[in-house]
């Protein structure tokens, strides 16, 4: 396993956002000094093969509770679940009695906390060996980051049990700004983090006044994700098509083809496809519903369907049809993760003692926002989470495929089966 700072892959930024508050005080305004743990990052993490499948299979778990909580049917989707895993296990870290039960329970993190943030590192810089010498979308070289930090009010205290956990297994140093003092500059200082970890793709991820006088401290994670096709779409090829909505009306886009030897499966109502990146390390895994038949699949995929028909793709010839796209998502978790079944972490019943060793901190918001990109090249995308705390008071014939009316995509890691991103679209041209 490698070093934490992935550079590559066209696909996310998450980013956890902790605000809390209490009478501070300091005036480094938005200086950025970085107090960093004494504890260097674990780069050997001793963690069991079962306890990385148990990691990945409920972060799977937790990816498809949030897509049936937060499709809806007439808007595109995409976000990054490993990202908001990554950044809530940050908070997670802090988080101690019942807060700390219903946010294990909703998130599906079934170790113990003394395994479970390794076994997060485990995962990471396992990622972090991804693409070694393969392309990119944009033709420069193939892109996974995944960086961690952290943003403290300056003479504010925070535990050293809880700040050691986050530069052991997240890479994350404390940097100090005066929230109270220079409530904007700080959130431009972190925004500007935040863009050059995602080459720029996640702008304003914190809205202004989202940062107040009371905020105590930022968890930062971005994901960025940029690569080529393994077998890229010949340009010449893409022509204008017809996509159709649910509504039954019709957009007309560009329509990308291509015949190739790609993953396949078919199943009682859908067909998948696996599209390999350059590497054939990840892979987007497409899941096309039979027409008419979107909402059906949609509200019955979990993540055991998913695992399964992802256990059943094998080799075939591939008659592709597929639409080329770009676009943004971006909405408020609070309420979402609160009905999921951790509603204790957003009000003054909340504990995260584990962070200051009061009981003075609850989470205000967790908001995400992603973007992704596909056309002729691959892929390139990004995505942001930010949780807000504030101070409590087989072969054949080719099979024909054509992504000609609203589908269901996935990035993944294809050895571990992590799912970095998910999502569906609903019209290419909105």
């Amino acid at each position: 396993m490698h070093k934490n700072m992935l550079r590559g892959i066209s696909i996310g930024v998450a980013l956890a956002l902790v605000a809390a508050g209490l009478a501070g005080c300091g005036s480094k305004g938005a200086s950025a000094e970085v107090l960093q743990s004494k504890k260097p990052r674990v780069t050997l993490p001793d963690v069991d093969e079962t306890d990385l499948a148990e990691l990945i299979a409920g972060n799977s778990g937790f990816a498809f509770d949030l897509y049936q909580a937060i499709r809806k049917e007439d808007a595109n989707l995409f976000y990054s679940p490993y990202s908001i895993s990554l950044a809530l296990a940050m908070t997670h870290a802090g988080a101690r009695g019942e807060t700390e039960r219903q946010m294990a329970e909703t998130l599906h993190f079934t170790l113990s906390q003394d395994r479970l943030h390794p076994t997060f590192n485990a995962l990471d810089l396992e990622l972090a060996t991804r693409g070694e010498g393969a392309e990119g979308q944009d033709e420069g070289r193939f892109r996974l980051s995944i960086a961690n930090s952290i943003w403290g009010q300056t003479d504010y205290s925070f535990l050293g049990e809880f700040l050691d956990v986050l530069a052991e297994n997240y890479g994350a140093g404390l940097r100090v700004l005066d929230f109270q003092k220079a409530a904007d500059d700080s959130r431009i200082v972190i925004n500007d983090w935040v863009s050059d970890e995602t080459e720029g793709k996640i702008e304003d991820l914190l809205p202004p006044n989202s940062i107040t006088p009371l905020t105590r401290l930022v968890l930062t994670n971005a994901i960025y994700f940029n690569a080529a096709w393994l077998y890229p779409f010949e340009k010449e090829l893409t022509h204008d098509g017809t996509f159709h909505l649910l509504d039954g009306s019709q957009v007309t886009v560009p329509m990308m083809e291509q015949t190739e030897r790609f993953g396949y499966a078919e199943g009682e109502g859908y067909q998948a496809v696996e599209l390999p990146y350059v590497g054939r390390e990840l892979s987007m895994v497409i899941l096309l519903p039979a027409a008419g038949r979107f909402e059906e699949f949609a509200s019955a995929l979990d993540a055991e369907q998913a695992a399964s028909i992802l256990k059943g793709i094998g080799g075939q010839e591939v008659d592709l049809t597929m639409p080329r796209f770009t676009y943004e998502s971006s909405f408020s978790l609070k309420d979402t993760l609160a009905d999921l079944g951790m509603p204790d972490a957003f009000t003054g019943a909340a504990d995260f003692s584990g962070m200051t060793g009061t009981r003075e901190l609850f989470i205000d918001d967790v908001i995400h926002k992603a973007f992704v990109s596909v056309d002729e090249a691959g892929t390139e995308a990004a995505a942001a989470t930010a949780v807000m705390m504030a101070l409590s008071a087989a072969p054949g014939m080719p099979q024909e495929v054509t992504l000609d009316h609203p589908f269901i995509f996935m990035i993944r890691d294809i050895e571990t089966g992590a799912i970095l991103f998910l999502g569906h679209v609903m019209n290419p041209a909105a």
